[in-house]
């Protein structure tokens, strides 16, 4: 165990301003009466978790990141499930569909990243935004389906500190020329 300062940190699309906000609304439809609401401000489409790492590794994890090979295009994720995950009971949308661009970034990142992790486990990269976290139910009905557009031209690591996020870096998906 390293006696460093250390950071919980991890790489996510960032959910822009008026998708958070047509996403929070659609969630209060919901009327969920389990778990705690993750705030509207802290959406996003988890990439890859990196958990505690040393302050003193930052600077090689986002070299690492600059090198990976990037889509090249801008990526479109439609969230258009929802879905309670019971493991880690946490009420979620996910595409349905996932592209095969998100994926191929998701597992770059995740080579990328090898040197910087102590968890050794490979978990399956599921695509998703956290509407709830603590969530006991099953999936509620929803008035309307959901078919939120996430479009992002860049993937970014941030930095999470007492319920709050701090973006630390952010990248290109289409290399600057």
């Amino acid at each position: 165990m390293s006696h460093e300062p250390q950071s919980r940190l991890f790489f996510a699309l960032g959910c822009p301003p008026a998708l958070r906000k047509s996403i929070s609304q659609w969630r209060t439809g919901l009327s969920l009466r389990s778990g705690r609401p993750v705030p509207t401000a802290n959406f996003h489409l988890t990439l890859l978790f990196l958990g505690s790492v040393d302050k003193a590794q930052i600077p090689q994890i986002c070299a690492a990141a600059a090198r990976i090979k990037v889509p090249g295009t801008p990526l479109t994720v439609v969230l258009d499930r929802l879905d309670a995950w019971r493991q880690s009971k946490a009420l979620v949308l996910t595409p349905e569909d996932a592209p095969p661009q998100l994926l191929r970034l998701s597992y770059a990142l995740e080579q990328a990243m090898l040197a910087f992790t102590s968890d050794q486990k490979h978990k399956e990269f599921r695509p998703h935004l956290t509407l709830t976290r603590d969530y006991q139910g099953s999936v509620p009905e929803a008035e309307t389906p959901c078919e939120f557009v996430l479009r992002a031209d860049r993937f970014t690591l941030y930095e999470s500190h007492k319920g709050q996020y701090r973006v630390v870096a952010q990248w290109p998906l289409v290399p600057v020329a």
